[in-house]
């Protein structure tokens, strides 16, 4: 399986990471995939992320997320 982020707008809409234009990569394990989305998040939140969910292949494991400080 293949670990990946989903990327949402303020109304909780899936936003394609093309139209922003960044890239989420798919990545072979939780950790590193957590750690992309540390390195990232600031970028996204600046591009008008609000939240992300986490996927395993076609299964969401958590989320949605905020990426704003509550």
């Amino acid at each position: 399986m293949s670990w990946t982020w989903q990327l949402q707008d303020g109304a909780g809409e899936t936003i394609d990471p093309a139209t922003l234009g960044v890239e989420v990569p798919e990545i072979d394990n939780q950790g590193d995939s957590e750690s992309w989305l540390g390195e990232n998040w600031r970028d996204l939140l600046a591009r008008g992320v609000q939240a992300v969910v986490l996927y395993n292949g076609d299964d969401p494991v958590y989320g949605p997320m905020g990426l704003t400080a509550a």
